[in-house]
């Protein structure tokens, strides 16, 4: 891959960032990212901000995306278990790795809300144990899922929980 000196507004080049290797803000005062190999910049250039990796997301990010994850297991004591990744959302939105996991975290606890009580209907309607016992299979299923997706978010890594109606974006 070819490789670029972006240059600052005085012409000098531009200085390198941390040594890991990831997306930065371009040097050269554009408004795209440019890519740093671990050694200099390279002249791949992107108009979004690219997923953070495990190399170059923060670790206050990690810690909030975690509790986005957590914050669900704390939060149905208390109230709804969406409530916790709803106010991690509300308060880290700008970060956009924290706000990946929130989202996704936020989207998935709706889902499951949404299945339970869809599921007490239908143990109320049919009037059998059956019914419970898909409720018992759906919490269990929903407590290894945020375990999981808490610990991809503690290692800096995406996590995308399967059967999730997507309500937030």
């Amino acid at each position: 891959m070819p490789t670029v000196t972006p240059m600052e507004s005085s012409g000098a080049p531009a200085p390198p960032p941390p040594a890991a290797p990831g997306w930065y803000p371009d040097p050269g005062g554009s408004a795209s990212h440019r890519y740093w190999d671990g050694a200099r910049w390279t002249s791949a250039l992107s108009s979004a901000i690219p997923p953070a990796g495990p190399h170059n997301a923060r670790d206050d990010s990690r810690t909030y995306a975690l509790a986005a994850h957590l914050s669900a297991l704390l939060s149905i004591v208390v109230v709804f278990m969406f409530t916790g990744p709803l106010l991690v959302y509300l308060a880290k939105k700008d970060d956009p790795f924290v706000r990946r996991h929130a989202t996704e975290a936020l989207n998935f606890n709706l889902s499951i809300t949404l299945y339970a009580v869809v599921t007490l209907l239908a143990s109320y309607a049919a009037g059998g144990v059956v019914v419970l016992a898909l409720l018992v299979l759906l919490l269990i299923a929903w407590f290894v899922l945020v375990c999981v997706a808490a610990a991809k978010a503690g290692r800096g890594a995406e996590y995308r929980y399967p059967l999730t109606i997507r309500f937030v974006r």
